[in-house]
């Protein structure tokens, strides 16, 4: 690998008089000197080149110098210094399982960037909105509740600007057999309906705040119910922050359900994922206090790349439900997009896997569903802990 900017150089200082084992301490991280990583002593500090370098197997190698006792405790001071450097820098990227800290971002960076998005206009599309930034508190009666009812009804009873992160999957419209519901509508229909809840949950979001929606399009009927979806909030003048794959790595379909086969007449494509539409409501940064957010590190770098592999929910069965999504994809979305206390809405809420999540990660949550029966078992769900 070449770097176009010189190694990230990092010294820790040595205390006059002091007797390192200076020759034993290279001795012992010589096995990661190459020419990503390297260090060496002067008479007053040691001098650490840094490029590329496995980091847990680096952080696990010092701990066992420092554990073993082959080192006096002056070097083991020296040793902990490096180790604590190395692990205080946050920023840098990863490639094939090494923390790269230098040129790590060189692909991203525009000159005058901020120059070049006000010529372009940056979401130029929701220029005129009229959102305002005046927030509400939610009716008690609603927070920390699971509501059966339409929500387009129970939505309309909301106060503007009160919810802080939308998070739902409506249904498919594929013909699954829900509890209380038809699936498999008119498309139009379909489409009316869903864009009236849309419509109440985006004038309950808070400015600033999120609307995530799971979607799959329906292939056999060559509906693109993402592009739809997506294409009625951007109409909303709503801010499209990005989309997700959620990569379920389903590959047991069967290659012969529809089209043609070995043959350019009618191939059928088929797809092993569903898609995350992201939006935001007014502006891309949503205010709150830096303590309320309790995403790691490593899942922060992990979760902003834009493709999740998540295997499907294998549990539907013990919930009676035909379409649920898996908890981790309600974890990775509530962590990555709120804080701490935010409030969580989520208007398709089923048998409660939003809301229970919400509420194991110490968010406010309202679920709506129309059926007696999922809400029942939502309120079960989150009584007894089952997250």
């Amino acid at each position: 690998m070449t770097y176009n900017s010189v190694y990230k150089e990092i010294n820790i200082p040595i205390e006059k008089g002091v007797s390192i084992e200076k020759s034993k301490i290279l001795n012992l991280f010589g096995t990661f000197f190459n020419n990503e990583f390297s260090f060496d002593f002067t008479d007053n500090q040691a001098e650490i080149q840094l490029a590329v370098l496995d980091y847990t197997l680096f952080q696990r190698t010092a701990s066992n110098i420092l554990l073993n006792g082959a080192l006096n405790e002056e070097s083991k001071k020296v040793v902990q210094g490096i180790l604590n450097s190395i692990s205080s820098i946050k920023s840098y990227g990863l490639k094939n399982g090494k923390r790269v800290y230098i040129d790590y971002n060189n692909e991203r960076k525009v000159q005058n960037r901020k120059e070049k998005e006000e010529r372009r206009q940056q979401f130029y599309y929701t220029k005129g909105n009229n959102f305002s930034k005046i927030e509400n508190d939610i009716p008690i009666q609603y927070e920390n509740q699971i509501v059966c009812g339409d929500s387009e009804y129970i939505l309309s009873k909301l106060p503007n600007n009160c919810i802080d992160l939308v998070f739902t999957s409506p249904p498919y419209n594929f013909g699954l057999d829900y509890a209380s519901t038809a699936d498999d509508n008119h498309w139009e229909t379909y489409f009316e309906k869903l864009f009236k809840i849309f419509s109440e949950c985006i004038r309950v979001l808070k400015y600033g705040g999120r609307a995530i929606i799971n979607v799959q399009p329906l292939f056999s009927d060559y509906i693109p119910t993402h592009h739809i979806v997506s294409n009625f909030f951007i109409n909303k003048k709503m801010i499209w922050k990005g989309e997700i794959l959620w990569e379920k790595n389903n590959y047991n379909c069967k290659y012969t359900a529809w089209g043609s086969w070995k043959s350019p007449s009618n191939p059928y494509l088929k797809y092993t994922w569903e898609f995350l539409e992201v939006f935001c409501k007014g502006e891309l940064k949503k205010i709150g206090n830096s303590e309320n957010a309790d995403i790691t590190d490593e899942e922060f770098k992990k979760w902003t790349v834009g493709k999740w592999s998540i295997a499907p929910e294998r549990n539907m069965k013990e919930f009676d439900h035909p379409a649920m999504f898996p908890e981790e994809l309600a974890l990775r979305v509530i962590k990555l997009f709120s804080f701490k206390n935010d409030i969580v809405l989520d208007p398709f809420n089923g048998v409660g896997t939003t809301s229970a999540v919400a509420n194991a990660l110490k968010r406010r949550y309202l679920g709506i569903d129309i059926s007696e029966k999922y809400c029942k078992i939502a309120k079960n769900r989150i009584a007894n802990e089952l997250f």
